[in-house]
């Protein structure tokens, strides 16, 4: 039986666990384990290309969808934006494109409802999944949301990276650990991206702390942590260093499509 929004929603919750992904949707990549990074966590980390054209020149809104299947065509690359409601998804978005019009920022949980798509550069996308968690809609909305969030990681071709947000101004929240976990079952490449670092909430543990303990509750299943990064939409801090990322994945996902 689904349960009603008392907790936050999870794919395995709603039955989404996926068994097989055709390996020639995804990047391959060799993986290397890093050496002792300075805060004692081993991370996986590709052998990227050098990131060309990282800069943001142009960005606009281009659509939003219900289902996959009216998605823009699947021919650019396209990094996906998943994380519970209110984790700062749409701030982001406008942080990274500098434009604070580009995506609606709303201090309602739950308000994406839908599959945005932010055309960059005129050559790759930036998506803007629904929020899992506390969404504020009926059963059946909440496992179609669901349903066509999972039916995206796998469909699209050209789906590069999904960037999974979590908040690190509240202590660890298991459902974003889940999240991480099923992404992995369902091999689709992702990376950590910490939001509101600058925000420290009050009676909550410093933002630091809340990380590193994110980092710990991970490690207890993984052997290599996944790319993380720390950002604040306020001040910028971690936006170079994504899109540097994302422009490497990029460069990745050309070289190994040609």
């Amino acid at each position: 039986m689904f349960q009603m929004a008392t907790r936050p929603l999870t794919p395995q919750a709603l039955g989404l666990a996926c068994s097989r992904v055709p390996p020639a949707r995804r990047v391959r990549t060799a993986i290397r384990l890093a050496a002792g990074s300075s805060d004692g966590f081993q991370y996986m980390q590709l052998d990227l290309p050098p990131p060309l054209n990282s800069n943001i020149r142009k960005a606009e809104f281009i659509k939003s969808s219900t289902r996959v299947a009216d998605c823009p065509p699947d021919k650019l690359p396209e990094f996906a934006l998943i994380g519970r409601s209110n984790v700062g998804k749409s701030s982001l978005i406008n942080s990274l494109t500098r434009n604070d019009k580009l995506a609606k920022v709303s201090k309602e949980p739950g308000m994406t409802k839908l599959i945005n798509h932010y055309l960059i550069n005129d050559c790759w996308y930036l998506v803007d999944l629904p929020g899992y968690g506390f969404a504020k809609a009926g059963k059946s909305n909440r496992e179609e949301w669901l349903t066509f969030t999972k039916d995206f990681f796998i469909q699209r071709e050209n789906l590069v990276s999904v960037l999974l947000l979590v908040d690190s101004s509240v202590t660890p929240q298991q459902v974003d650990a889940d999240c991480a976990n099923w992404l992995a079952e369902c091999e689709v490449p992702f990376c950590i991206v910490f939001t509101k670092i600058d925000n420290r909430k009050r009676d909550m543990p410093p933002n630091a702390q809340n990380v590193r303990a994110f980092k710990q509750l991970m490690a207890a299943e993984w052997e290599e942590l996944p790319r993380c990064f720390e950002t604040s939409s306020r001040t910028g801090a971690g936006r170079s260093e994504l899109l540097g990322y994302v422009a490497s994945l990029r460069e990745l996902h050309i070289r190994a499509t040609k």
